[in-house]
């Protein structure tokens, strides 16, 4: 088994193989990853077996002899196709463990992939991290929708919907960007003293690169924007990403009402509807304001887990 770190000339064999991968996330491809290549200290690795066939990727950068599942990503571990088996995994680990000693880390941060972004069971890097004594460094909550069996709202959600219905409100998707993103920073800045993580110019340019997958919806009254979410859109589930609200949004149930559209409406057929995290200080504190919003339409918990593995 051998592993190489990722150069450019690999572009096309690494894209290929996250596409069939069973836990593949559109964000692994490198038109997503190499976006903010400026920031992070690309360290990513390709492992192949004896035949020299392709058979996992990690996504990953290096700092200050760290190398990490990469920081530029909500998640990201190993990324390995159905023919991948539990003991193959332990020699997979086995070989990053040697080509980590071999390069001077020290240590290994490793953020798992939910569940829910897999096609089939692939918890076997969990047990290879087991075997290899990592410990469980941080746990973050996300909440999803579990489509096939959805919870009822809560009653404060379902008079938030009732009441932009009464109030008119026209549901769309959108294409003005620069009108969202003026409101999503005001809105970011007034509650939480903060802006996007994205700039306006780096999320057109991914959306022109992934128009399948990155979605804006809204709710307006006259022709006013009121709230709404960015979408990541990947197979069977649909993550909201900076969801936003003005002040007359949260008056009117606007934001309420782009998230009822989305569940019932746009995205009934898919499998997962997630939230995102609620979590604060690196997973220690509970939002618990947000979460409770998000529970109240029916999400419900699911685990985000980081492990350290201590290179001897």
């Amino acid at each position: 088994m051998n592993i190489l770190k990722y150069s450019t000339e690999k572009k096309n064999h690494w894209d290929s193989f996250v596409n069939g991968a069973k836990n593949k996330h559109f964000f692994f491809l490198r038109d997503y990853m190499d976006y903010h290549s400026h920031i992070f200290n690309d360290n990513s690795l390709m492992v192949y077996d004896d035949q020299n066939k392709l058979i996992a990727l990690f996504p990953a950068n290096q700092e200050d002899g760290t190398l990490y599942s990469h920081q530029g990503l909500t998640f990201g571990g190993f990324l390995v196709d159905d023919k991948m088996k539990a003991a193959t995994m332990l020699e997979v680990f086995d070989s990053l463990i040697f080509y980590c000693s071999e390069n001077g880390f020290q240590k290994v941060i490793y953020k798992c992939i939910p569940f829910i972004y897999c096609t089939n069971g692939s918890d076997e890097d969990k047990y290879a991290l087991f075997r290899n004594n990592s410990r469980l460094l941080r746990r973050d909550i996300s909440t999803t929708i579990f489509m096939d069996n959805k919870l009822p709202y809560q009653e404060q959600r379902r008079r938030a919907v009732k009441k932009a219905q009464k109030n008119n409100l026209v549901f769309s998707k959108s294409e003005k960007y620069f009108d969202y993103w003026e409101i999503l920073n005001e809105t970011l800045k007034k509650q939480h003293n903060t802006q996007a993580v994205h700039s306006f110019e780096e999320i057109i340019s991914l959306k022109e690169k992934f128009p399948n997958n990155i979605k804006l919806f809204i709710a307006e009254l006259n022709d006013k924007i009121l709230g709404g979410t960015l979408v990541f859109e990947n197979d069977s589930i649909v993550h909201t990403q900076y969801l936003a609200n003005s002040e007359e949004g949260r008056e009117v149930g606007a934001l309420d009402f782009v998230i009822d559209k989305l569940v019932n409406e746009v995205y009934s057929e898919k499998k997962y509807f997630d939230f995102g995290i609620s979590n604060e200080q690196q997973g220690m504190v509970l939002n618990t304001g947000l979460i409770a919003q998000k529970e109240g339409f029916g999400a419900r918990a699911v685990a985000h887990d980081f492990y350290e593995l201590r290179i001897n």
